[in-house]
């Protein structure tokens, strides 16, 4: 497939610009925004909070597999992937097929101390937790990324590292 129609994935922890820059990344290469949780949510007719408390993690893995799935037979996409999506089977699979892979490797104490003040719920956890979970992705992040970005200065910049390694 042609580089221009591969899907541009975009993995990392909870706050680490998937959806900011996802955002601006599609507006700036003219595709469709796609991320998964919120298609999980249109189609659960829930939020993720929701779909964990009512219908329990295996459920919800699950329909990470579905979007996986039918985003990955899609084309032209910029997708912003859940911070735990690629630790389920399957998922990194189908969008590896048919897209390039950025992993968005924050300093995950940066983005904790962000995520702390605009009062996201994995907050309540710590900031010890929270580094702690980074550390135990960050080697899966490490497997499934064809470029890791860590520029994060602004989400503008961001943007223009992905677009550098998409124009070679």
């Amino acid at each position: 497939m042609a580089a221009d129609e591969r899907n541009v994935v975009l993995i990392g922890m909870m706050n680490s610009g998937k959806t900011t820059a996802g955002g601006l990344l599609a507006q700036a290469l003219g595709r469709p925004l796609e991320d998964t949780d919120k298609w999980i949510e249109q189609r659960e007719g829930k939020t993720v909070s929701q779909i964990f408390a009512d219908d329990g993690e295996p459920h919800f893995r699950a329909r990470e597999l579905d979007a996986c799935r039918d985003l990955g037979q899609r084309s032209g996409l910029v997708i912003a992937c859940g911070g735990g999506l690629p630790l389920t089977p399957g998922c990194m699979e189908a969008l590896k097929t048919n897209g390039i892979v950025f992993w968005l490797a924050r300093d995950p104490g940066e983005s904790y101390d962000d995520m702390e003040t605009s009062g996201r719920p994995l907050a309540r956890q710590g900031r010890g937790e929270f580094i702690s979970l980074y550390e135990s992705r960050e080697p899966v992040y490490r497997q499934w990324a064809d470029e890791i970005i860590r520029d994060f200065s602004s989400p503008a910049e961001t943007v223009n590292r992905i677009l550098e390694v998409l124009e070679r």
